[in-house]
């Protein structure tokens, strides 16, 4: 009589099988980290901040208010 059925074997098996995966891909960056800090670089010179460039201002003319139109006698309306 078997201890698990088929799905728990199968379960048990893909636990496993994530399980080293997860192993190796962390061993794997350990190992890139290590020989990257082994392998020392000189040091980089320290960075110059950039200067922002000045803002540009263009010069705009004001809108001119037309000149008021002389307005002529009101018209009489007559609603029908």
């Amino acid at each position: 009589m078997p201890l698990l059925s088929v799905q728990g074997q199968g379960a048990g098996w893909c636990l496993v099988v994530f399980l080293l995966a997860f192993i190796v891909a962390l061993v794997l960056k350990l190992i890139a980290a290590g020989y990257r800090s082994y392998r020392k670089l000189p040091p980089q010179p320290p960075s110059v901040p950039e200067k922002k460039p000045e803002p540009v201002y263009y010069i705009v003319e004001r809108k001119k208010k037309r000149p008021k139109k002389e307005f002529g006698e009101p018209k009489e309306i007559s609603f029908r």
